[in-house]
C-alpha cells in the first residue's frame, strides 16, 4: 500500500463502469436533493416547533451510529454492484409509498421521522458499497479525480436544478418532490444494475471469521492510521455542528429572515454553486497543498463563513457565506474521501469507510437536537455560530496533521511504508 503523492491522480475513464456509476449518482443525487429540500419544509408546514423540526433531520443521522459498522462489513463481504442496485430499488418503493401517504393527507412528524430514519438505515450499506467499489472501476491514480467528479457531478444535480425544482414541485403537490425523489432511486438501481466491471477481490475469510471480529478488523484499521485516526476526529466535530446547522437552516431563513421558501432556494443554490467552484478549484489547490493541507484550509475557512452567517443576519450575506462554506465543503469532501481510499487495503475499504463515517457522524444528531434547542432559546441566528465553534475545534485537530509527512501504517502490523501522505 503507498501514500498519495502530491499533484499525482489523472482523469478518470468515462466510458464503462465508472461513467455508469456517475450518472446513478447525479440521478440519485437530483432526487435527494428533491427530498432533502421538501421534507424540513413539509415539516415546518405540520409544526411551528423548532425542536421537533430538528428532529427529522436528527433521526436522519442516527443510523449511522446504530447500523453504520454493521453496513461496511457487509459491504466488504458481498457484491458491492448488487448491494447497491437493491437497496436503491427499496429506497425508491419506500419513498413512493411515503408520497402517496402525503398526497392522501396522513404526513405528520412521526412519519417523517421514521422515513428518515429507515431511508438513512439503508444509505448506511449503499454509500459503503460505493465507497468499496469505486477503487474497482478506475485506477489508483484517479481516484482523486474520480471522486471529485463524483461529487461535482452530485453537487449540481443536486443544488441547482433541485432547488429550482423544488418550489415548483411543491406547488404542484406537497407529495410531488417524493414522487419524483422515488424515480431518480429506481433509475439509479437500473444504472448499477447494468455495471459490468470486475467484482473487487478479496482475500478468503478465515474460519471462524464473525461479522463482530470483521468489524472490529475495520476500527483497529482506523485507529493505527494516524492521519485518518486525525481526520475522522476533525470530521466528528464539524458534524456536530452540521447537525446544528442543517436542521435549524429552514427556520433562519423562513422565519429570523423572513426569506420564505424563494430565499431558502436561493441558499441552498448558493451552498451548490459553492460546491461546483470547489470541484474545479479542487485538483489545482491539492497540488499545491497536499490533500491534508487542503483539509486544513478548508475547516479554517468554513469557520469564517459561518461567523458571518451568524453576525451579519441578512439574505445578502447568508447566499455568499454559504457559497464559500460550499466551495470549501467539497475540498475537505473529496480529499478525505481519498485519502481513505488511497491508505486502506481493498478488502478493508467498506468497514475502514464505515468506520469513519459512523464515529464522524455520531455527534450529528446530538447536533440537530442542540442546534434546535439554541434556536429555540436565543434565536435562529445563534446555531451556525454554536456551528462555528465546534469547526474551531475541528480545525485544531487537524493542526498535528500540517506536517508533510504522515506514514501509512499496516493494518495489523508496526511497518511503515516508505512513502507519505502529503
Amino acid at each position: 500500500m503507498t501514500g498519495v503523492e502530491r499533484g499525482s491522480g489523472c482523469a478518470p475513464v468515462w466510458r464503462g463502469g465508472f461513467g455508469r456509476l456517475w450518472g446513478a449518482a447525479v440521478v440519485s443525487s437530483f432526487g435527494d436533493a428533491l427530498r432533502t429540500a421538501a421534507l424540513p419544509l413539509l415539516a415546518a408546514s405540520l409544526t411551528d416547533r423548532p425542536l421537533l423540526i430538528a428532529a427529522v433531520t436528527a433521526c436522519g443521522y442516527l443510523p449511522w451510529i446504530v447500523f453504520g459498522l454493521l453496513g461496511g462489513a457487509v459491504a466488504d463481504r458481498v457484491d458491492q454492484r448488487r448491494a447497491m442496485w437493491a437497496v436503491d430499488a427499496v429506497r425508491g418503493l419506500l419513498v413512493a409509498s411515503f408520497a402517496v401517504a402525503v398526497s392522501l393527507g396522513h404526513a405528520s412528524i412521526a412519519l417523517l421521522i421514521v422515513l428518515a430514519f429507515t431511508l438513512t438505515t439503508l444509505q448506511t450499506l449503499f454509500d459503503n458499497a460505493a465507497t468499496a467499489l469505486l477503487p474497482a472501476l478506475v485506477d489508483r491514480g484517479s481516484l482523486g479525480s474520480a471522486n471529485a467528479r463524483l461529487m461535482t457531478g452530485q453537487r449540481i444535480a443536486g443544488g441547482l436544478p433541485g432547488a429550482a425544482a423544488v418550489p415548483v414541485l411543491i406547488a404542484a403537490g406537497e407529495a410531488v418532490p417524493f414522487a419524483a425523489d422515488a424515480v431518480t432511486f429506481l433509475v439509479a438501481a437500473a444504472l448499477v444494475a447494468s455495471l459490468k466491471a470486475a467484482v473487487p477481490e478479496r482475500p478468503p475469510r478465515a474460519s471462524g471469521s464473525t461479522l463482530r471480529g470483521e468489524i472490529a478488523a475495520g476500527l483497529r484499521a482506523l485507529g493505527r492510521d494516524r492521519a485518518l485516526r486525525g481526520l475522522c476526529a476533525a470530521t466528528a466535530l464539524c458534524n456536530v455542528g452540521m447537525g446544528a446547522l442543517i436542521a435549524t437552516l429552514v427556520v433562519l431563513v423562513t422565519d429570523g429572515l423572513d426569506a420564505g421558501t424563494t430565499g431558502y432556494a436561493a441558499a441552498t443554490t448558493a451552498y451548490t454553486l459553492g460546491g461546483l467552484a470547489g470541484g474545479v478549484l479542487n485538483r489545482r489547490v491539492t497540488a499545491r497543498l497536499g490533500p491534508l493541507r487542503t483539509v486544513l484550509l478548508a475547516g479554517t475557512v468554513q469557520t469564517g463563513a459561518l461567523l458571518v452567517m451568524g453576525t451579519v443576519l441578512s439574505l445578502t450575506a447568508l447566499v455568499a457565506a454559504l457559497a464559500v462554506f460550499g466551495s470549501m465543503g467539497m475540498l475537505w469532501n473529496v480529499n478525505t474521501t481519498t485519502l481513505m481510499q488511497h491508505r486502506t487495503p481493498d478488502g478493508l475499504l467498506g468497514r475502514v469507510g464505515s468506520a469513519f463515517r459512523t464515529l464522524a457522524v455520531a455527534g450529528a444528531p446530538l447536533g440537530a437536537l442542540l442546534g434546535g434547542a439554541v434556536a429555540t432559546a436565543w434565536g435562529p441566528g445563534v446555531p451556525p455560530l454554536l456551528t462555528a465553534a465546534f469547526f474551531v475545534l475541528s480545525v485544531a485537530a487537524l493542526i498535528p496533521l500540517r506536517h508533510p509527512d504522515v506514514p501509512v501504517v499496516a493494518p495489523d502490523d508496526d511497518v511503515t511504508t516508505a512513502r507519505a501522505v502529503r
